[in-house]
């Protein structure tokens, strides 16, 4: 058997998230079931993490094994030409090695939050980009952005659900930026806790608003406490946009 390390992007409109479940089609269920066709076998697909119902990928990976006759050219194609939804593709294919997992050995998770602030709704992005009628200070939110970076404990910032077994986490880089009518929220971590982009961005919007000063990102911070922070911000406006793998570079 031959380990591939795939990269795929998806439109999570109606999608109940990554993950198999009982209550709705999902990515992972869509590709087992392009996978099987390919494999002629049950074959698992082990996601570089989970993302939530109407979240977005623009490169999530994901690792599965295949025979050996298989070259990484043939697994895309075969996968994207057995798909049963147009809202998820293959972007490519690499064979890694046996022990490779495209989970545990992530060194990087990118993720991009769009919003966008106009006077009029958008009509084609309405399940793409989270909407403001009033104007932010795109200002104020940078300079909040900084606050959160470093290694700190982002209970404030966690899903109250949220099964990790720690709250501390290290946010290596989140930065806001103007991209004509939208603001761009990046941010780049090895992990992240459920809903922890979501939830600071939707504080960086309260920045934005004027409602808060930029400094009070570090009394939300320091309180660890959800009901500190502001509210989660809506998940279609969120996307998983790559991965990174040390072990890459030597394989």
């Amino acid at each position: 058997m031959t380990r591939m390390l795939i990269t795929i992007e998806y439109d999570g409109t109606g999608l109940v998230g990554w993950q198999t479940q009982s209550t709705g089609p999902s990515v992972q269920a869509y590709l087992e079931a392009a996978a099987k066709k390919l494999t002629g076998t049950d074959t698992l697909i082990y996601g570089a993490g989970r993302t939530d119902a109407g979240v977005h990928a623009t490169g999530q990976t994901a690792h599965l094994d295949v025979a050996d006759k298989l070259e990484a050219r043939s697994v895309m194609r075969g996968l994207n030409a057995w798909l049963k939804t147009d809202q998820i593709r293959v972007l490519s294919a690499q064979a890694v090695d046996d022990d490779f997992h495209a989970r545990f050995d992530a060194t990087e998770r990118r993720y991009l939050y769009r919003i966008i602030s106009a006077p009029v709704a958008p009509a084609l992005d309405r399940h793409r980009v989270w909407y403001q009628k009033k104007p932010l200070d795109v200002e104020a939110m940078k300079a909040a952005a900084p606050y959160l970076i470093g290694k700190h404990d982002f209970t404030s910032f966690r899903a109250t659900a949220c099964q990790a077994d720690s709250p501390l986490r290290t946010l290596d880089r989140l930065e806001v930026a103007t991209v004509g009518q939208e603001i761009h929220i990046t941010a780049a971590a090895r992990s992240f806790l459920h809903h922890q982009i979501r939830n600071i961005t939707g504080s960086l919007v309260q920045v934005g608003l004027g409602k808060w000063p930029a400094d009070k990102m570090q009394t939300v911070l320091a309180a660890r406490d959800r009901q500190a922070a502001g509210p989660t911000a809506p998940a279609h406006g969120l996307y998983f946009t790559g991965v990174d793998y040390a072990r890459l570079q030597t394989l």
